[in-house]
């Protein structure tokens, strides 16, 4: 399988790219860090493709997709993995407008034209992996749990264009973890995955073809929770 992963050098990311290159697999990485690039694709050199991108270089990412089938053939998987969260409890527009050039604009562009290469190629699997925060307004982070609720919605839209269509078989996965040991989960937190862990669930729920997956598993119950949270509780969060 050819697989395209925008966005990794770390976390998750980086776990699903090793995990699908110990299974043989051809995987191109992106990042904006050359030297993280290198250095992971170093552990396994005949099955990594290091290409340095920077997401919200909206201009650049259609040349990531052809790079990659120039190098490996077509491609049967791309995922988007690029985002940032910062806390930002005093609306500081910087920290806004930074989200938005991000997980928005960047990674709607990435989706838009990974869905166009599987239509022209009549086939393929689109994931993004969105958060459990785009069930809910956050007011220690408010542009980021908006920016996933967008990406969470946006998906939606591509699931439903993609059974719709009579001319290509795609198939559309939206990866909604709760807290993963990463970076972007800032400060104390409940029920933090492991990243391992959190990997090899996205990774099943890819094989299944799931139209939404909570990762962990458990967290399907906080969401199923948030849905019907009254407003005195909301006001909490």
């Amino acid at each position: 399988m050819n697989i395209l992963i925008f966005g990794a050098t770390s976390g998750i990311g980086r776990a699903i790219a090793k995990r699908y290159t110990s299974a043989g697999h051809h995987v191109a990485i992106t990042g904006r860090r050359q030297e993280k690039l290198t250095e992971i694709a170093a552990e396994n050199p005949t099955l990594y493709l290091p290409l340095r991108h920077d997401i919200r270089e909206t201009d650049t990412t259609q040349s990531i997709i052809t790079k990659t089938e120039q190098a490996f053939g077509p491609i049967d998987l791309i995922i988007v993995n690029a985002g940032i969260g910062k806390f930002n409890l005093d609306l500081d527009w910087n920290i806004c407008e930074s989200v938005i050039k991000t997980n928005i604009l960047g990674v709607t562009k990435a989706l838009t034209d990974a869905y166009k290469y599987f239509y022209q190629h009549k086939k393929g699997h689109l994931v993004n992996v969105s958060s459990i925060a785009s069930l809910l307004g956050g007011a220690a982070n408010p542009t980021y749990n908006a920016s996933k609720a967008y990406q969470a919605n946006f998906m939606e839209a591509l699931w439903i264009k993609a059974q719709k269509s009579k001319k290509a078989k795609i198939a559309v996965t939206d990866i909604r973890p709760g807290f993963v040991d990463t970076k972007l989960a800032q400060g104390e937190t409940f029920w933090k995955a492991d990243v391992d862990k959190a990997a090899t669930q996205i990774i099943k729920a890819i094989e299944r073809q799931k139209k939404v997956a909570y990762i962990t598993k458990r967290w399907r119950l906080v969401a199923y929770t948030i849905k019907h949270l009254p407003a005195f509780v909301l006001k909490k969060f």
